[in-house]
């Protein structure tokens, strides 16, 4: 637990700040000498100030843009390699009590409300070991009433609890309301692996405009959240993002940025995580009231965030088509979802959720092992690996291992290992050949012999039917 001193968001998330630095990197984004500057200490990779990122943002120069693409990928690269984390949300519950305009679970909207029964979670779960997941992000409403606290830590147990021949659920992160102290302990003694909240905007009054009724309209409540978690709480690792379209996305970037400072400053962890989901259709919302972001600066504000911030993991979400989603993976993505349904109990029974209302609509609806196939064809590793979490390499002990590039030492061979168990465990034949040829193209990349030939001894257990081996 972390023992320092919470500011006041309207503190660190300082509107006249935000204004004044887009100011000036508009001012600033044509000139050259200065831009070259800012590309020059972000290819140090310690990262840049959100005043210096505020220019890179308004850079317009397509060569110019082509250059801090290309450093993104070199910079995401270095720190984690080729490997793309794979993870699937899983909705417990579609119950809330809030307005939130850009929702299709906001309580105006009158369809039926469902959650969970334990009985109804393992079949869920069981279905998302038979698609080979490891990794779940848990997803609900906000309704203490129907989905208090220890409905979401009893699901926890029972998800590590399902078991189905090999597969495992090995990592829970969660992504529920702004809450208590006592209530992320709770999450933190369930085994949560990663807390995960979007500010959704960072413009307080589009908050206030979006977020009419119920409590997540408290702006400073629920920014404040990952203060009270990790200082209060005991958590360790967070993430944070923002949804795209609600407000101008160069302010919501600065937003970003100077929570993830914040953070450094008061707890010195930046966020284990940054989510950039965009707005979609959904049920009963009005589509043509947000602030649209295009794919051309919704890729370039992606690349920009990685050189401003190396070090945290970065998520691409089914929100976008299969086709943009490679274009982003090839700028700095480090984790994304694959064969999502974002409504309740749709894995198991997918004709439940073609009836219900969803959060929102998908863009990519690719089964996992197509999702598969797309990544190794393009040159990526999909990695299932959950090691850092389970070996305590997460928050303060992460971070420095993650900002000088040492993570990548257990990250390459650790997602060779985990996609390996997929081979072993789910792979169609096509993705068996292509990823066998994979991984032994791979090995030769390992830099240190010793952990060269472990990852080699490993992957012959791993055939002789031993299962979850990690460094």
């Amino acid at each position: 637990m972390y023992n320092v001193k919470s500011l006041d968001s309207n503190e660190f998330i300082d509107h006249s700040e935000i204004l004044e630095s887009l100011e000036e990197g508009r001012r600033l984004a044509a000139d050259r000498d200065t831009v070259n500057a800012i590309l020059n200490k972000a290819r140090e990779k310690k990262g840049l100030t959100h005043r210096e990122a505020a220019v890179l943002y308004y850079v317009e120069d397509e060569d110019v843009r082509a250059q801090i693409h290309a450093l993104a990928r070199e910079i995401k690269e270095h720190i984690y390699g080729r490997r793309i984390v794979m993870f699937a949300p899983l909705y417990l519950s579609d119950y809330c009590v809030n307005g939130c305009r850009y929702c299709g679970f906001h309580a105006q909207n009158k369809t039926p409300r469902r959650k969970l029964t334990m009985d109804e979670l393992r079949e869920e779960v069981l279905a998302l070991e038979q698609l080979g997941h490891k990794r779940l992000l848990l997803e609900a409403g906000e309704d203490d009433r129907n989905c208090p606290i220890d409905y979401i830590t009893e699901c926890m147990h029972t998800i590590y609890d399902t078991k189905l021949k090999n597969g495992s659920i090995r990592r829970v992160n969660v992504d529920i309301a702004a809450t208590t102290a006592e209530n992320y302990r709770k999450l933190k003694d369930a085994g949560l692996g990663t807390y995960i909240l979007f500010q959704e905007t960072y413009h307080k009054p589009t908050y206030q405009f979006m977020h009419p009724s119920g409590p997540k309209s408290n702006y400073e409540w629920h920014t404040e959240a990952m203060d009270r978690g990790m200082m209060e709480g005991g958590l360790d690792d967070v993430g944070i993002g923002a949804l795209f379209g609600l407000y101008d996305w160069h302010y919501e970037v600065m937003g970003l940025l100077m929570h993830a400072e914040h953070l450094e400053a008061v707890v010195g962890v930046g966020p284990h995580t940054i989510s950039f989901p965009r707005i979609l259709p959904a049920p009963g919302v009005d589509y043509g009231m947000f602030n649209l972001v295009s794919d051309r600066d919704f890729k370039h504000l992606i690349a920009v965030t990685r050189l401003a911030v190396p070090y945290t993991g970065m998520i691409l979400t089914t929100r976008e088509s299969e086709a943009f989603r490679r274009e982003l993976l090839d700028i700095g993505m480090s984790q994304m979802s694959a064969g999502s349904c974002v409504g309740v109990g749709g894995y198991a029974h997918p004709e439940r959720c073609a009836n219900d209302t969803p959060q929102f609509h998908l863009a990519d609806e690719r089964h996992p092992m197509e999702v598969l196939k797309g990544l190794v064809r393009d040159g990526y590793v999909p990695s299932f690996c959950t090691a850092c979490y389970r070996s305590g390499r997460t928050g303060d002990r992460f971070m420095p291992l993650a900002k000088s590039g040492e993570i990548a030492s257990v990250c390459q061979p650790n997602s060779l290992l985990t996609f390996k168990e997929y081979l072993l465990d789910y792979a169609d034949d096509e993705l068996k050949a292509l990823g066998s040829k994979m991984i032994a193209d791979e090995l030769n990349n390992i830099p240190r012999e010793r952990r060269r030939a472990q990852t080699e001894e490993y992957l012959k257990r791993l055939e002789a039917g031993e299962r979850d081996l990690r460094f």
